[in-house]
């Protein structure tokens, strides 16, 4: 019998460990779970991964480019061209930050959970630390476009900690506390 050609089984397996995820956390992966998931014979799981690492690396990775689009598709990245007549720099990046994470908590509440979930598998898993390491620095080199690279990473930060507060405690994202906070890292007020 012919090998089937099938180019889109690494990225199906890839997809169906973020459903695998979303479903049963990280601690329900395996190579069995998402074989079945992706409807893929065992073997093209262990033939593309060869450890649950380089899967949760692959699937860490697709989760980053998630709010990393989010970031170059917004105004965010356009810079001060244009509008927020009588706003600073700051508090228009401030306000176009803030419509990002809103729009962000605004939809599938999981795949926030998901990305957070392999973001902070990083903590117990070495392999993940330099994909966790690569969205800091794209967020980072996407908004120092804005501002200088040390606000950019102080910006990360804050965005991650409302971030997880909003996760953790199952409350609603406060887009006026965070627009201050952001206003406050950017203009450099205390």
């Amino acid at each position: 019998m012919a090998r089937r050609y099938d180019p889109d089984r690494r990225t199906r397996i890839i997809d169906a460990a973020l459903r695998v995820i979303v479903a049963d956390g990280i601690a329900g992966l395996s190579h069995r779970s998402v074989a079945a998931e992706a409807d893929v014979p065992l073997g093209s799981t262990t033939y593309h991964f060869g450890s649950l690492d380089e899967l949760l690396t692959a699937a860490l990775r697709r989760s980053n480019e998630n709010f990393a689009q989010a970031l170059r598709d917004s105004e965010v990245c356009a810079g001060d061209a244009d509008g927020g007549e009588g706003a600073s720099s700051g508090a228009r990046l401030a306000d176009e930050l803030t419509r990002v994470l809103g729009e962000w908590f605004a939809g599938e509440r999981g795949a926030i959970e998901l990305e957070y979930e392999l973001y902070l598998a990083a903590l117990r898993r070495p392999a993940l630390r330099p994909v966790a390491a690569e969205w800091t620095t794209s967020a980072v080199e996407l908004l120092s476009t804005r501002t200088d690279p040390a606000t950019a990473r102080a910006l990360v930060a804050l965005m991650d900690g409302v971030c997880l507060q909003v996760l953790l405690t199952g409350s609603a994202f406060d887009a006026e506390y965070t627009r201050e906070m952001l206003t406050r890292v950017v203009d450099g007020c205390a």
